[in-house]
């Protein structure tokens, strides 16, 4: 998933799709530990969308908290 794409969704979004990565992180650790899985370098592409969406959370509700201030 692309940044920008991110970026478009609202928050309510965001904290489904983050629920989602998280928990599609955690088989994805239980898969490579078992070897049932070989690349190992999706966890990393996951951590990484994981990250780039709580940044994007944060943004929003900083933004979100200045405006109805």
């Amino acid at each position: 998933m692309i940044f920008a794409d991110l970026q478009t969704k609202s928050i309510e979004q965001l904290q489904v799709l983050l629920a989602e990565k998280n928990e599609q992180l955690r088989n994805l650790r239980f898969k490579v530990t078992e070897n049932q899985y070989k690349n190992v370098r999706d966890i990393r592409k996951t951590r990484k969308l994981i990250a780039q969406i709580n940044t994007l959370l944060c943004a929003k509700k900083a933004a979100d908290s200045e405006v109805s201030e």
